[in-house]
């Protein structure tokens, strides 16, 4: 039996980032995300301390700000 020279990646996912504050969005955590109310093209990810203290999110795309 050999071994591999590399490690095997089964899935190489990352977990979403929040668009107010750019911390890692947990999957325990109490997080949304949905597209943008204006341009839907891009999507929005809130985590909890965000949606629960209001902090405006931004979009990247078309700059539309929300609360």
């Amino acid at each position: 039996m050999q071994r591999l020279a590399t490690p095997v990646i089964i899935d190489s996912s990352t977990p979403p980032i929040c668009t107010s504050c750019k911390r890692f969005v947990t999957p325990y955590e109490k997080g949304v995300s949905f597209p943008c109310p204006n341009c839907g093209k891009t999507v929005i990810w809130r985590c909890y301390r965000c949606r629960a203290q209001g902090i405006p999110y931004k979009c990247p795309n078309c700059w539309f700000e929300g609360p």
